[in-house]
């Protein structure tokens, strides 16, 4: 029997789900967004009701339902699903839980790293529940038959730890049979060593025997590092993180803090690495990830920058010659005219609303008042149904009700499993952004809005609410972007198809920020819009086929993106227009983000299009392709003049997708 003789700490439990985020007006000023006083009001006004029960199987009491996560599937579920906790991925187990470094392959579709359950540990638990969680942290606790704790396992994005605390003493067996080193132990698995460190505990061979303050820490040894360099770091086990952000002009800076009585270990992902902020050590090797290769630092913070996008709702429309702005004048009539009734769910809905709201900011712009007058009575009636507090109280559509079970906004009639909190941020980011553009040069129309409005804002983006959401519901700041599934009910973790509408959904909320007054809101909704940009370039649109990762990988962009496999495909098509379409859409006025490396977007869009724009989002592929150049934009310019009506998006319209290309003459 050994004793690894390594003095830790008694680490604190992470605080539970809705902790304070950090948000602040440039250049920074840490406060809360939405928070209870704003928002608790508001949830009392509205209808409550569970459209669809979502029990949280796996879950303590008191804690906000954590969907959007990427640990969302160890809560929901008749069964916990694998996370993927990078460079980790982790599972329950029916009496512990199992963790291994992912083993990336790659075909011409699919970039695949599922769960690899190389260490299995079983600590004796008849159950196991979700007890904390933070930015970056979630912790759980093992219970016995009786639900008395045995010991909570603590698990971090981009921590290449995994610790186990025991809240008594016990014996834990691992599968794996372990050789002692000076302070810390190995053990080998196909190509990856994994290696063992204990505070307040002794090894014999698989077995742990831990004191009741005892802890134990897995990782995986980086195949370029070394076991002893981590275990000196993993003596220091981790309790929670936090996130703080800043914005000085034209640079987000966003900074992860890892929470430890001494440095610890954290993985930059590629986007973090190329970016970084500070001076971090980050000489300890690295690992393989479906992203690409992963930097392993040493430290408590983890920094990077973000070019700032800006939200920006409205095109500029300064430089249209007489002739250009006559031709979208008489467009932009045609098209208020043909627009067809709302549809009643949150998505179409919200296109819908959109597609109107941009007719009547250009309408505006362009000097076509009539139309301008009758598609903003349209929108405000229709505004008006969907902001109505009681509307569902006599009605079973166009109206949302405050979710009580699971902490939420949900519109009536649900679509894509809205109901399950599948798209919140897709769908409510259309309706903030009509609802800001009407309003803004009509405060009488915000202040009318805002108590439902600030309800979808503070569902998908509200910091220190205070329990009635949870804070940032579907943003993962370690990754820079959101998550779609409510309850990631896979084996991969959760996913995110579609990366142009969520930058749609910060640039909605930045826009309804501004027209309601709240600059909190909308400074958080810049950051929240950087950093979306720069991770959709990153591992959607503008992929580094150069990297490992994408070695045998067939095609030019990655439409699909989970925790453990990243693919080309959609849910809904398998054309390749839709592969390049659904990171497009809506093409907004911010979009411009997109042709950050024009060379990249011919033969995207020739795989995508196959050299014809008459097929599904062949409008969004033609504005696409005028981010190459100016003899592209004069390209799409001719084609889009007679592009078939079938073509153009329920989202857009041709007077915007004209309007778009004239605008963006360089």
């Amino acid at each position: 029997m050994l004793a690894l003789g390594l003095v830790g700490c008694s680490p604190e439990q992470p605080t539970g789900g809705s902790g304070p985020s950090s948000a602040a007006p440039p250049p920074s000023t840490t406060t809360t967004v939405l928070g209870a006083e704003q928002v608790d009001p508001l949830v009392a006004g509205v209808v409550h009701r569970t459209v669809k029960p979502l029990p949280a199987s796996r879950l303590a009491d008191g804690l906000v339902p954590p969907t959007n996560r990427w640990f969302s599937g160890l809560v929901f579920g008749e069964q916990p699903q694998p996370v993927f906790p990078l460079p980790l991925s982790f599972a329950l187990t029916g009496s512990g839980f199992a963790l291994g470094e992912p083993r990336v392959t790659t075909t011409a579709k699919t970039i695949a790293g599922g769960h690899v359950p190389d260490v299995g540990v079983d600590v004796g638990a008849a159950s196991a529940v979700v007890t904390a969680y933070d930015t970056l942290s979630v912790t759980v606790e093992s219970r016995d038959a009786q639900g008395a704790a045995l010991g909570r396992t603590v698990v971090a994005e981009g921590s290449p730890f995994v610790s186990y605390h025991a809240e008594r003493a016990q014996q834990v067996r691992t599968t794996l049979p372990w050789v002692a080193h000076d302070g810390y132990a190995t053990a080998v698995v196909g190509p990856v060593t994994y290696a063992l460190v204990l505070t307040d505990g002794t090894l014999d061979g698989s077995t742990v025997d831990l004191e009741d303050s005892g802890v134990a820490t897995w990782f995986p040894v980086p195949a370029d590092g070394s076991a002893a360099a981590l275990a000196g770091l993993a003596k220091h086990p981790l309790t929670g993180g936090s996130h703080t952000y800043r914005l000085d002009g034209d640079v987000a800076t966003t900074t992860l803090t890892y929470a430890a009585e001494g440095d610890t270990a954290f993985a930059r992902l590629p986007h973090q690495a190329a970016n970084p902020a500070g001076d971090p050590r980050c000489d300890l090797g690295t690992y393989p990830s479906i992203y690409g290769t992963l930097s392993v630092c040493a430290g408590h913070e983890l920094s990077w920058t973000a070019p700032v996008t800006t939200p920006t709702s409205a095109l500029d429309t300064s430089r249209l010659t007489d002739a250009e702005r006559a031709t979208l004048a008489a467009q932009v009539r045609t098209d208020v005219a043909e627009t067809p009734a709302f549809p009643s769910d949150t998505y179409f809905g919200g296109k819908a609303l959109y597609r109107a709201s941009m007719l009547y900011r250009l309408a505006t712009q362009v000097g076509a008042d009539d139309a301008a007058a009758t598609i903003k009575a349209r929108l405000v009636t229709a505004l008006d149904q969907w902001t109505e507090p009681q509307g569902c109280a006599s009605r079973a559509a166009v109206c949302f009700v405050y979710d009580e079970q699971a902490r939420g906004m949900v519109g009536l009639t649900a679509s894509f499993g809205s109901d399950e909190f599948n798209d919140h941020h897709f769908h409510y980011g259309y309706l903030l952004f009509a609802a800001g553009v009407v309003a803004q040069d009509d405060p009488a129309l915000a202040q009318r809005w805002a108590p439902v409005m600030d309800l979808l804002a503070a569902d998908i983006a509200s910091s220190g609410s205070g329990g009635a959401f949870p804070d940032l519901r579907v943003f993962d700041v370690y990754a820079g972007h959101s998550w779609a599934s409510g309850t990631a009910p896979f084996a991969d973790g959760n996913n995110q198809e579609s990366s142009s509408e969520a930058v749609n959904a910060w640039v909605g909320l930045a826009t309804w920020a501004q027209a309601s007054g709240d600059e909190a809101l909308r400074s958080e909704a810049v950051w929240l819009t950087s950093l979306e940009a720069q991770s959709s370039l990153a591992y959607w649109n503008d992929v580094d086929t150069s990297a490992q990762a994408y070695e045998g990988y067939g095609h030019r962009v990655v439409s699909l993106n989970w925790g453990g496999k990243r693919d080309y495909g959609t849910w809904f098509s398998a054309e390749p227009a839709a592969m390049l379409g659904i990171l497009l859409i809506p093409m907004n006025p911010a979009s411009t983000y997109l042709g950050s490396d024009p060379s990249r977007i011919g033969p995207a869009v020739e795989e995508a299009t196959g050299g014809s724009y008459a097929q599904k989002f062949g409008d969004y592929l033609l504005m696409y392709s005028a981010l190459e150049g100016e003899e592209q934009r004069r390209a799409a310019l001719a084609t889009a003049t007679t592009l078939d009506q079938q073509w153009v998006d329920d989202g857009d319209s041709r007077a915007y997708l004209l309007a778009w290309l004239m605008t963006l003459r360089r």
